[in-house]
């Protein structure tokens, strides 16, 4: 049997799907393999190789999974933190705190709450209540947010508020120190983390990681991380030093054995949903003055956009709330930069010609619709934009990739693929089941930058499917088999 690490030369008896329909047949074929790039695709049994053989066993081979958002050493930390997806009141996460070990540098740390769907508040006396020693963290799902005990806010030199809270910019830099754990650890759980992708299929990620990112994928890869392919970003931060050190989007990082490439420009001009910022053109309900927010002043972006595009690097561009959005299409007509918007989750329709027009690609995240549809009746009710389009960016001819935004969702390229059809995530009925897309859409966008095929001279990123994903019972495609993923030819995973 063909073992995890061994580099292959053939998979003989896969049937091919590339993301939009089957190549040729459904009769399996063989895929030769050299030089970590596909050599040539023919009949079964046609092609001869002295390497080593993976048998497809007839299972359905498509272009590796890809997820164009990932908050890399934040979601290799999940594992280590206190989950409180699940609690559905503010009492709730506090008990769980107050059960849960502190980690080794004294701090307890939770994830991944929802408070807006909760019937109580957080409060800084009922955190203080259980925890009032230790320093206690409780991260939002959409890391817009963080509540936090006196401890905590002594610890790490903020005032303290009295619902606990700290929001936007202020949450990003605890979570910024929350994630600055030593290297070692921190490594090690980005490579535990990257196996884990990789048993679900994933051949690269988008890393969108609020650190400077190029000394630790060198750092990473020196020490022998080989799970999949890295697309780093840098925030405003950074950008001056990206481009005195010449980095370029796409160009390859030295010293990373040609697993890392430089990512985009990464800007966050707004908030979120569930934190009630992201910036829209109705106010909030029962909040008549809040609109949200632009965390960017519309200058700004363009001086930002207009820096990165002479310097040769594409950008990313959070924009969450339509006003938030058709800001950032401004920009990218002002500028003429390329790149992405993240996000996207509230457009006017005037903007879905703007978005094609214009060459940007929408980079979203479909598992965020089906959790947020509550969220998105109790507070965008009075909006007049579209709410999570899919299949209305795609008719109007906008490229989509897809992604997670792990850890705020689930890093499985299959849930995604399942939200984006289904539009459920639970017995409901799919909510507005007219933004739902194919299942051949769907793995389309999941490949590299939306374009990945399965070809003559294609990267052998590869994985097998053990069922035809277009046959399944879609309820089943959250749970998809993967047999097996190849990376340039070498088995990342083996089932």
């Amino acid at each position: 049997m063909t073992a995890r690490g061994e580099r292959v030369a053939l998979i003989r008896g896969a049937r091919l799907l590339d993301g939009t329909g089957f190549l040729g047949d459904d009769e399996p074929l063989d895929i030769a393999i050299a030089d970590g790039r596909i050599a040539d695709i023919a009949p079964a049994g046609a092609l001869k190789t002295a390497g080593a053989v993976l048998d497809g066993d007839g299972c359905w081979a498509a272009p590796g999974l890809w997820d164009h958002h990932v908050h890399t050493v934040q979601w290799a930390l999940e594992a280590q933190r206190t989950r409180l997806g699940d609690a559905e009141t503010a009492a709730e996460a506090v008990r769980r705190m107050a059960g849960s070990e502190p980690l080794a540098d004294g701090r307890r740390v939770g994830s991944g709450f929802r408070d807006a769907l909760w019937p109580d508040r957080p409060t800084l006396a009922a955190l203080d209540a259980v925890a009032s020693d230790v320093p206690t963290y409780l991260i939002n799902a959409d890391v817009h947010s963080v509540w936090l005990n006196s401890a905590a806010f002594r610890r790490e030199g903020f005032a303290p508020a009295q619902d606990g809270m700290l929001r936007e910019e202020d949450a990003f830099e605890i979570s910024r120190r929350l994630n600055a754990a030593d290297a070692a650890t921190a490594d090690a759980a980005v490579q535990e983390a990257g196996r884990r992708a990789a048993e679900r299929g994933i051949t690269g990620l988008v890393d969108f990681d609020m650190a400077w990112n190029a000394d630790a994928w060198r750092r990473r890869c020196a020490a022998g991380f080989a799970e999949h392919r890295v697309e780093f970003a840098v925030y405003p931060p950074g950008l001056q030093r990206a481009i005195d050190e010449g980095l370029r989007s796409g160009e390859m990082l030295e010293g990373t054995d040609g697993l890392v490439r430089m990512g985009p420009l990464k800007l966050i001009t707004d908030g979120s949903l569930g934190t009630r910022t992201a910036a829209c053109s109705h106010a909030y309900p029962g909040d008549p003055a809040n609109f949200g927010v632009l965390t960017i002043s519309p200058d700004e972006v363009r001086e930002l956009l207009t820096t990165a595009t002479a310097s040769g690097l594409e950008v990313a561009v959070h924009a969450i709330g339509d006003r938030a959005v058709a800001a950032a299409l401004d920009a990218f007509t002002y500028t003429q930069a390329r790149g992405t918007i993240e996000h996207a989750q509230l457009v006017r329709h005037a903007d879905l010609a703007r978005f094609a027009r214009l060459g940007v690609v929408a980079s979203v995240q479909p598992r965020h619709a089906v959790d947020d549809r509550d969220l998105v009746t109790d507070f965008w009710g009075e909006q007049q934009a579209i709410a999570y389009p899919l299949a209305t960016l795609l008719q109007a001819g906008v490229e989509v990739w897809f992604g997670s935004d792990a850890p705020v969702a689930a890093l499985d390229p299959w849930v995604t693929i399942a939200a984006a059809v289904r539009r459920t995530a639970d017995e409901r009925e799919p909510w507005h089941p007219e933004e739902s897309v194919t299942v051949e859409q769907a793995l389309r966008a999941s490949s590299r930058h939306g374009r990945a095929e399965l070809a003559p001279g294609a990267p052998a990123d590869i994985v097998l499917c053990g069922q035809d994903p277009r046959a399944v019972d879609p309820t089943d495609l959250a749970r998809m088999p993967v047999a097996a993923t190849l990376l340039a030819g070498r088995v990342t995973h083996r089932a």
